[in-house]
């Protein structure tokens, strides 16, 4: 743990109110070196996805050239929500630092608590009156290809 990478984070929290966004900031560290960083950007770029954490594993996915950053650390400004830890687990990172808890988000009226409560309920209780499957035997075939191919990058 590094107070130094939680301090960028949360300078970058700082600026992202001041461009427009919301009080969230984040950086990804490797080797002992931020290697990105990412504020949040939803408002000013209309984009649901582009929270701090999203932001910065996006930056350092193209900076170090993969999708795999089982060597980094992510320092968030806040307990990171539901989709940016899809984002971590998917990204592989491992230790995830934070100052404001999900609590103290849910205090300014940024609560995430309604997201872990629908991800527990059974698909019929959920919000999305509509999560339909449609069969298709192209999709199935897709897949089949997929698990045949020979030059994949599994991931």
């Amino acid at each position: 743990m590094n107070n130094e990478f939680m301090e960028r984070a949360i300078s970058l929290s700082e600026r992202s109110m001041e461009e427009g966004g919301g009080p969230f900031g984040a950086v990804v560290v490797k080797d002992g070196e931020i290697v990105a960083e990412g504020t949040n950007r939803v408002t000013p770029d209309n984009d649901p996805t582009a929270h701090a954490e999203v932001q910065a594993i996006r930056q350092a996915c193209d900076r170090l050239n993969s999708f795999d950053l089982g060597g980094c650390e992510i320092y968030a400004s806040c307990e990171p929500c539901p989709m940016c830890l899809g984002a971590i687990y998917w990204s592989r990172i491992r230790r995830v630092y934070y100052s404001n808890t999900r609590e103290d988000a849910a205090r300014i009226r940024f609560s995430d608590e309604d997201i872990y409560d629908e991800m527990a309920r059974p698909l019929s209780e959920r919000r999305i009156v509509s999560l339909v499957r449609i069969p298709s035997d192209r999709a199935r075939k897709a897949f089949e290809r997929w698990t045949r191919k020979q030059d994949k990058t599994a991931y």
